[in-house]
């Protein structure tokens, strides 16, 4: 057996609780892991989780982004959110159309504010990179950032 019975128990809700945290848009991987490592998830386990949840919306993000906002555009109160939206997305995409998928391991893996698996895979969706390629340079670059956001988070704890 991998786990035992009683680590299961207890660290079940601070699993899902990383897991899920990592899968909402903007805190993502970033905030994730310094919350499960607060919770008593050890680094790796916690890096773990991040990265699960964070990659869940990927494709879903990439198969559905363009026909939501096609969809959403011609709406009055959505139209300008979606060209914003897309606009913004293009911006942070200049990196990936210079070099291509190093570009969106790149964009994914510095965990700075804007960037993420969430603007990874609308990126790619607007560049029509095909799934099957954009997913393993987002996983690349969430490895990246859960490293170097475990650094961090250990560092500043370490601090206190």
């Amino acid at each position: 057996m991998l786990f035992s019975e009683s680590f299961l128990e207890t660290q079940t809700g601070e699993l899902l609780m990383t897991f899920l945290v990592a899968m909402a848009p903007v805190i993502e991987l970033r905030g994730a892991i310094p919350a499960g490592i607060s919770v008593g998830l050890s680094p790796a386990l916690a890096a773990a989780a991040a990265i699960a949840g964070n990659l869940v919306p990927a494709p879903v993000i990439m198969l559905l982004a363009r026909r939501i906002a096609n969809w959403l555009r011609g709406t009055r109160f959505f139209g300008p959110k979606i060209q914003w939206l897309e606009r913004r997305a293009h911006l942070k995409g200049r990196l990936v159309r210079k070099y291509r998928l190093a570009g969106l391991v790149i964009l994914v893996g510095i965990p700075l504010p804007g960037t993420g698996a969430w603007t990874g895979a609308l990126v790619a969706s607007l560049l029509d990179i095909r799934m099957r390629h954009a997913l393993p340079a987002i996983f690349l670059g969430l490895l990246m950032a859960a490293a170097i956001t475990t650094t961090v988070t250990l560092g500043l704890f370490s601090l206190f």
